[in-house]
Parts: C-alpha cells; sequence; structure tokens
C-alpha cells in the first residue's frame, strides 16, 4: 500500500488553531470536506491488512465520531460487528463511563455493549495527546476485555510509544504526522 491518496490529502488539509494547538482539518479525520471512497478504501484496506494478523476478533470498537466510517468498512470487510464508544449515556446496566481528555477539550465517553473476555480491536482517525486512548484502555481492561491491537490512521503526537509501553498493547498507526509552522511534516 503506497498511502498515497492519504498523503496528497494531508498535504491539502487546512490547518486551523485552537488555542495553542495546531488542528488539522481532513476527510478523516472531520468528514470535512468529503470522504471519498478512494481514500477510505486505503486507509480501511491497510488497517485491515495488519487486523488480521491479530487472530479471532469478536468485535472491532471505535470512538464516536469519526472512527465509525472506519469501524463500519471493517466490519463489513471482516464480517463481524463492531461498537462505538459513544459521547453519551444511555443508562444501561454495565454502561461504563469514561474522562476524555483532548488536547483542546474535555468530556465523558460512554462503553456498551462489550463484555469480559470479549477480543477486539480498537480503530481509530487520529491519535494526539494519547488522553481519551488511555482512559479507553483502562477502562476496557478493568471490564476485563482483551484488546488484540489499536489501529489509528494518522497519528499526529508523541504518545504512541507511551502508550504500547505503558499497557503493553499492540498500536499502530498507518502515517505519522507533525504540524510544524502551519504545515504537515511526515514522519518516518
Amino acid at each position: 500500500m503506497t498511502k498515497e491518496i492519504l498523503i496528497k490529502t494531508l498535504m491539502e488539509s487546512p490547518i486551523i488553531k485552537k488555542g495553542d494547538y495546531q488542528y488539522v482539518v481532513h476527510p478523516i479525520t472531520d468528514g470535512i470536506p468529503e470522504i471519498r471512497n478512494d481514500l477510505l478504501i486505503e486507509v480501511v484496506n491497510e488497517m485491515f491488512k495488519r487486523i488480521k494478523k491479530c487472530g479471532k476478533i469478536d468485535k472491532i470498537v471505535t470512538l464516536e465520531a469519526m472512527g465509525i466510517p472506519l469501524a463500519t468498512a471493517l466490519s463489513l470487510k471482516m464480517k463481524i460487528p463492531f461498537v462505538i464508544i459513544r459521547k453519551r449515556t444511555y443508562g444501561l446496566p454495565g454502561e461504563i463511563d469514561v474522562e476524555q481528555i483532548t488536547g483542546y477539550s474535555k468530556s465523558k465517553l460512554y462503553i456498551n455493549g462489550l463484555k469480559t473476555n470479549d477480543r477486539i480491536v480498537i480503530v481509530d482517525d487520529v491519535l494526539s495527546t494519547g488522553g481519551t486512548l488511555s482512559a479507553v484502555i483502562l477502562a476496557l481492561k478493568k471490564l476485563g476485555v482483551e484488546i488484540k491491537g489499536i489501529y489509528i490512521a494518522i497519528n499526529k503526537g508523541k504518545a504512541v510509544k507511551d502508550i504500547i509501553e505503558k499497557y503493553n498493547i499492540k498500536l499502530e498507526v498507518i502515517i505519522d504526522i507533525d504540524v510544524v509552522d502551519g504545515k504537515v511534516i511526515f514522519k518516518k
């Protein structure tokens, strides 16, 4: 996989500032301007190639909102269900709430539809500070879910190594970027 569409669209993406945070506006991370099917296919195929090495998986797990297109496409391709960690509570029995802290906001997430010993992979659009992902990993481990791997489309930050070491977990990203002086820079 060349990742040429992902690279090209990242190079064309506008960068906006949210406080001191440089935010990349991209179809995979924001749905803006549109999620072209060739871009989605490229990203999903790359994730699938990596996920299929995990062995038996019961469910794909993603976070609302922009992980949903990735999880939907992977669910169809792999013929297994997916669970969305939501931004609102439903008050269902066994619902778990998770404190979400990002580089620019703080809120809660809610987990439903998972049980002890479920074998899962987590897929998401972007990893920045790692605050949200760390909180989700802790909640899932406490529940007794087996996390077979985490697959992120775009890494924009320095959290990957810390998360892998802290949780002894498999975490792979399709592409690593940084934003310097309002421009996307691709890391090795």
